[in-house]
């Protein structure tokens, strides 16, 4: 049961003071999406059928009360944003309307599957991975990292339709595309956070080109804002630090190149068997009511474990890179049921026996394999580009139409695994101190 709060005070780390130089200035109250301090949480709510927003502030125990105003003890006023807002009264940022009592938490998911299951065909475990993101989204400024959930497919395969139902269960969803212009996204997350739901997300080159792949390259990590050129009014220059760090959902049609950015997605292959008959084609009307009941029940869970939500070390999994476990450890760390835990371990380690598989078939992964072959024939002998292009040839010149060459081959050992050569007798070398790195890397490319 939810109880009624006197006004809170609570501490405010940004804005401006109504206090500045000794001068009082009118304190005009600032608009506000959430503020979290101490045992206390504020975060916006809107009523859709009534067009009014409000603050639902909590403290420590999910007890709760709707504000239109907040006075923090810096004498600053918090208020909630306006419902005219275009990015509110249009859809684009979904807010619950007040909290609700979401049950146990087993009870909660249980709701959420159910949602996930009537609206979206995906498979079962990935439905539960889902389940648990959309947890997530709502306790995710617990962890400072953070995976993303990717549906992939071609079209007609329903990655839309699961983009919008799963997003419209996450905490403060904000939905775009990827032709979307790349400002207002960039200011809706850092005023708004919340969870990017991103549709189209193929671009045609997936490194610092692009400005969208920016945020995805950095919002995994709290702390690691992206800088964009600005100038203030008086032209001077003056670059500003966009916040971008929260959970994302993208739905795409194939990979990015990056593996770096691959590495961060949980991906769920659509459109792979023939879609459920109990599916609906169109979207009911329906959708909007049972997400939003949920997203309320949500806000409430937000209230009750957001202080207590830490990562849980035991859920760690053996025999994975550090990379996984940094990724999915947040995940891992709201699922309680052992069962359920350990399905979706098993995937989660399917994948990256997969990647692995994918990663041993590439040049990188040939090179590495000759150079281990020519140093454990001779532990003190260097290898020369040319002992590594004859032997690459003799094993896969058939599937490049030509031989490759030396030149060819320095180029991938230099920019590719980052193995520093050096000229010897007139010809370049890896030299033999660099045989532990190319066993680590070995490892790493299966």
């Amino acid at each position: 049961m939810s109880r009624l709060l006197n006004r809170t005070s609570l501490e405010h780390h940004t804005g401006m003071s109504s206090q500045q130089n000794g001068i009082e200035k009118p304190d005009t109250g600032i608009p506000t999406v959430a503020r979290v301090a101490q045992d206390t949480i504020v975060e916006l709510v809107y009523e859709p059928d009534k067009r009014k927003t409000g603050l639902a502030v909590s403290r420590h125990g999910g007890l709760w009360n709707v504000e239109q105003e907040v006075r923090i003890h810096t004498g600053e006023t918090l208020l909630p944003y306006s419902p005219n807002n275009n990015l509110i009264a249009n859809d684009c940022v979904l807010l619950p309307s007040k909290p609700e009592h979401h049950g146990d938490k087993a009870e909660l998911l249980t709701d959420i599957a159910a949602f996930l299951h009537g609206y979206v065909d995906l498979s079962p475990t990935f439905e539960k991975i889902a389940a648990y993101y959309i947890l997530l989204t709502w306790v995710h400024d617990a962890f400072n990292e953070l995976p993303y959930l990717r549906l992939r497919g071609d079209y007609g395969s329903g990655k839309t339709r699961g983009l919008l139902a799963i997003g419209s269960l996450c905490y403060r969803p904000f939905f775009a595309s990827g032709a979307s212009t790349v400002s207002p996204i960039f200011h809706t997350l850092d005023r708004f956070g919340g969870t990017l739901i991103l549709d189209e997300a193929d671009f045609r080159f997936s490194d610092a080109t692009s400005e969208i792949v920016k945020i995805l390259n950095n919002g995994n990590v709290k702390g690691m804002p992206v800088l964009r050129t600005m100038q203030n009014r008086d032209k001077e220059f003056n670059p500003r630090a966009f916040r971008v760090f929260g959970p994302k959902i993208i739905a795409m049609r194939g990979s990015y190149d990056d593996p770096a950015l691959e590495s961060r997605f949980l991906t769920e292959d659509m459109g792979l068997r023939p879609m459920r008959a109990d599916i609906p084609i169109s979207q009911p009307s329906a959708l909007r009511e049972e997400a939003l009941a949920l997203r309320n029940r949500l806000l409430h869970f937000r209230f009750c474990h957001l202080f207590e939500t830490k990562p849980d070390s035991s859920a760690l999994i053996t025999g994975v890179e550090p990379r996984v476990n940094q990724i999915v450890l947040p995940l891992l760390s709201l699922v309680d049921d052992t069962d359920q835990r350990a399905e979706i371990v098993a995937r989660l380690v399917q994948e990256q026996a997969e990647q692995k598989d994918r990663r041993s078939g590439t040049v990188e992964a040939r090179i590495l394999g000759i150079l281990r072959e020519a140093f454990s024939t001779s532990d003190a002998t260097p290898v020369s580009m040319g002992v590594i292009a004859d032997r690459f040839n003799a094993a896969h010149g058939a599937e490049y139409g030509q031989p490759v060459s030396d030149k060819w081959v320095a180029h991938v050992v230099r920019k590719s695994l980052r193995l520093p050569t050096r000229k010897s007798n007139g010809v370049f070398i890896v030299p033999v101190s660099e045989k532990p790195k190319i066993d680590a890397l070995s490892a790493r490319y299966a």
